[in-house]
């Protein structure tokens, strides 16, 4: 039967997901023309005759319907149109990626640098940032010491970022998470020679 034929012998996963031309086995279906046009229930042998004088497919959109409901149409375009629709929905969506920077509460000024220098390329990349403060000893006695360099990290990478979750207590730690704003367009990834900089990778959670 044309078109019908070339389709229904090919087999595979497609035709066990949408029935189409002779897989079709009911009496009788509610037919959609090819620009939309409600046709009405017809006969499955008129619905295969109409498919085949227009060289389209009779394709099952609505298979739960009573009777199903067939749609005319050109199933190798729709299939290949579909495909294109995915492949690009999934090159738009961005992966999140949470990483985490380790502070003590009593950082001096380079470490604390290289540490906001981390989460500047975090942010930049696009990723998610947990910060997190280990207090040791006495320390934990201090809760403002962490809450304040929370404060003045956030305020030093509000260009890139913003608090996302605010600063809590969790046992021994104080954690803060940073999101990077919606308009920053997120950095390629460090190329081979950058990664041999003297920077610390971006998987390192040093102390």
């Amino acid at each position: 039967m044309g078109r019908r034929g070339s389709h229904t012998d090919q087999g595979g996963p497609i035709s066990t997901e949408t029935r189409i031309n002779d897989r079709i086995r009911v009496p009788e279906v509610r037919l959609v023309g090819p620009n939309g046009e409600q046709v009405g229930i017809v006969r499955i042998e008129d619905a295969l005759r109409l498919a085949q004088e227009a060289d389209l497919d009779l394709v099952e959109v609505a298979p739960q319907a009573r009777p199903p409901v067939c749609k005319l149409m050109d199933f190798g375009k729709f299939k290949y149109e579909s495909a294109q629709k995915a492949r690009e929905s999934r090159r738009n969506q961005v992966l999140t990626v949470i990483k985490e920077q380790k502070l003590r509460p009593k950082i001096d000024s380079h470490d604390y640098e290289t540490k906001k220098r981390n989460v500047v390329r975090f942010l930049e990349h696009g990723n998610k940032v947990k910060v997190t403060i280990m207090f040791r000893g006495r320390e934990q006695s201090r809760p403002e010491l962490g809450f304040r360099l929370l404060q003045r990290l956030a305020e030093d990478v509000q260009e890139l970022g913003f608090v996302e979750s605010s600063a809590k207590q969790d046992g021994r730690n104080m954690i803060m998470v940073l999101a990077p704003h919606k308009n920053v367009k997120p950095k390629p990834k460090a190329t081979a020679a950058s990664a041999n900089s003297d920077e610390p990778s971006e998987s390192s959670t040093e102390e």
